[in-house]
């Protein structure tokens, strides 16, 4: 692969960048400190497309390649991580199942929705026994005549307050095997027995909209199943490789802002009657995190290319996660550092990005996880 972005991806960068900077910058510490969804700028990002990135042209997406989506996820994120993230898994574990595993009816039906910011999405995998663990999952739906009756309740839904739609990942057949037995649904927010359960309270990206979702006794209808019955893991996992493109590219933009902050403080910082920039040991510091930065994005960029050509890209999606977040961490930790004390109050910026960096290690499959996934993939 060519890694210069081409011109159509590098005016998405533009684009969405002095979006990023002008509208969505000024806020950022507010809606940190507030912990509100930024729901006031849905339809701006909707006129910039930003709800149906990758989705393409006929179902009223931008139709845009996954290297631009994660150019755009980057840029967001170098601003607000919180934005950055909610933006992602809407285009991704919650675009992604219908656009790959629903039928024309189902993508015609939804896909404009969500494009549109109409319908946020959400994607309902987790739970208290299941989250590393995903064929755990306990929730279930039981066909009923022409309906599935869904209960269960499911954690950590990223957009789960705001959204208008989840996809759901339950129990329908418990004859078989862990894991064997799970499916997939379309469950819209306004369906009688759908409700929030716990706003979470979190280190990082506070402003990011994240709930439990509790589903008693929620029926929908059988034009709302996902896919082939018993494929739900298979779908989750599939929409998990995406969704580490997306959060791989929400960690280089954490780093890339952490570095622009510590260059700019290094310079202006003096210290022994000179800026701190000039001394060797920042340097180092400085270099460091610059190189993680840029193979962080490197290594993104590759997977979105890959799966953009269509052939398998579950390593290097892992590895792009992998490695972007742990490098994320390194940054902001080095970041911090430089800011010595001042880094450590809210007065500067790296104080945010350093609670923000903490989750890229976790969600859409561990560091752990990802560990494993690429163990496999190399034949072990």
């Amino acid at each position: 692969m060519d890694f210069a972005p081409s011109k159509e991806q590098e005016m998405v960068r533009n684009a969405v960048r002095a979006f990023a900077e002008d509208v969505i910058g000024p806020s950022v510490a507010e809606r940190d400190e507030t912990e509100v969804y930024p729901s006031e700028l849905v339809e701006q990002m909707a006129d910039l497309d930003l709800f149906g990135l990758t989705t393409p042209l006929e179902y009223g997406g931008a139709g845009s390649d996954t290297v631009s989506y994660a150019i755009a996820i980057e840029e967001l994120s170098r601003v607000d991580a919180s934005v950055g993230v909610s933006l992602a898994v809407h285009n991704s574990v919650a675009t992604y199942p219908i656009l790959y595993h629903g039928d024309e009816e189902q993508k015609h039906k939804w896909l404009p929705q969500l494009s549109s910011g109409e319908r946020i999405g959400a994607f309902c995998l987790s739970e208290a026994q299941a989250g590393s663990d995903a064929a755990g999952v306990e929730t279930t739906g039981v066909k009923d005549g022409d309906e599935w009756i869904i209960n269960g309740s499911k954690l950590w839904a990223t957009n789960g307050g705001c959204a208008g739609m989840y996809i759901v990942i339950a129990v329908t057949d418990k004859s078989l095997k862990k894991g064997k037995g799970l499916s997939a649904f379309i469950v819209e927010r306004e369906r009688e027995g759908v409700s929030l359960g716990m706003k979470e309270k979190k280190l990082g990206i506070r402003s990011s909209d994240t709930y439990e979702i509790v589903y008693d006794e929620v029926r929908v209808p059988e034009e709302n199943f996902l896919g082939a019955p018993g494929k739900g893991l298979a779908i989750s996992l599939g929409t998990l490789d995406g969704g580490r493109i997306g959060i791989g590219a929400q960690a280089v933009g954490i780093a890339q802002a952490a570095l622009e902050e510590s260059v700019a403080y290094a310079n202006e910082r003096e210290q022994f009657g000179r800026p701190i920039g000039t001394l060797q040991p920042i340097q180092w510091k400085l270099a460091d995190m610059a190189t993680d930065v840029a193979a962080s994005r490197l290594l993104v960029y590759q997977a979105a290319n890959l799966k953009d050509k269509g052939v398998p890209f579950t390593k290097e999606a892992a590895i792009a996660k992998l490695f972007s977040s742990e490098a994320a961490i390194r940054v902001v930790h080095n970041g911090l550092q430089i800011h010595g004390g001042f880094g450590y109050t809210k007065d500067y910026p790296i104080e945010r990005l350093y609670r923000d960096a903490r989750v890229t290690t976790i969600y859409e499959g561990t560091s752990e996880v990802q560990r494993l996934v690429i163990a496999r993939q190399i034949g072990l």
